[in-house]
């Protein structure tokens, strides 16, 4: 079945991986990017300030795969503010304007780091839990795609995504942020796949959904993605455990439950 798709960030780490597939396909592939890296397939967009030129772009589009803004877990306020907030505001307003049938938002597994100390099962209808500005944000621009639903009827998929590497991604104890960063590794393959179906996929009004691989022993929900969407991962990996990762997530234990006394105290004080 062939489709119009058009995706944000698309010189980026996904989105390069994703236009290729998506050309495999024979699909029609459109690509904005606010520095194109010298692709003359990718229109050069600044997405955070609203033109009504780039905005055209997304006119006949079936499904827009929203992928621009700051990638950095440690970027700021000032650069959330503009490039992951008021920018995914501007793709969603185009996408209400232009009739697109769905959007499939970029969001990450940030939204619920502060559950790392914890145990259980991670699914998304659990308490969202940033402990910073870009996991912030990307909440926020979830609950936008809710009320762009809301409002307009538009299809709206959110993919809390894991980890996934520059080019041949693979896992082992090289990925960072101890055996949480392992768990959460999330294929080439397996990205692909899961963004074919999110495009392809019948009767999704609104859906937040964890896109990991299928790792052993790993705390994220993905059986509500393979029910919502269809999703079948091909790949997984177990952890690595060294004595260096067991000593590094007890730290990151210890920091949480300090961080949670202090704030316990702050509001108290009701400052």
């Amino acid at each position: 079945m062939s489709k119009s798709v058009l995706i944000t960030g698309a010189a980026g780490n996904i989105g390069t991986k994703l236009r290729a597939h998506f050309s495999g396909l024979g699909w029609t592939v459109g690509a904005l990017d606010a520095d194109p890296r010298g692709d003359s397939t990718i229109a050069a967009a600044d997405l955070a300030e609203w033109d009504d030129t780039w905005a055209a772009r997304f006119a006949g589009v079936d499904t827009v795969i929203h992928l621009a803004g700051d990638p950095s877990p440690e970027a700021s306020w000032a650069s959330v503010q503009r490039l992951n907030i008021d920018l995914t505001a501007n793709v969603y307003e185009a996408a209400a304007r232009h009739n697109v049938r769905r959007v499939v938002f970029a969001s990450s597994n940030w939204v619920m780091a502060g559950h790392r100390p914890g145990t259980g099962p991670l699914t998304t209808d659990m308490e969202p839990y940033p402990i910073n500005p870009y996991g912030v944000s990307k909440l926020v621009g979830e609950r936008m795609g809710r009320a762009l639903h809301l409002r307009c009827g538009t299809s709206v998929i959110c993919f809390r995504i894991g980890y996934a590497q520059r080019g041949d991604n693979r896992p082992g104890t090289h990925m960072g942020w101890s055996t949480w960063g392992q768990a959460m590794w999330l294929s080439n393959r397996d990205l692909c796949q899961a963004m074919e179906r999110a495009v392809l996929a019948d009767g999704v009004r609104f859906a937040v959904l964890n896109l990991m691989s299928d790792n052993p022993g790993m705390r994220w929900d993905i059986e509500t993605t393979k029910r919502a969407i269809g999703y079948v991962p091909q790949d997984g990996a177990a952890p690595i455990v060294t004595d260096a990762l067991v000593r590094d997530e007890h730290s990151v234990h210890d920091l949480r439950r300090t961080i949670e006394r202090l704030d316990s105290i702050l509001r108290e004080r009701r400052w």
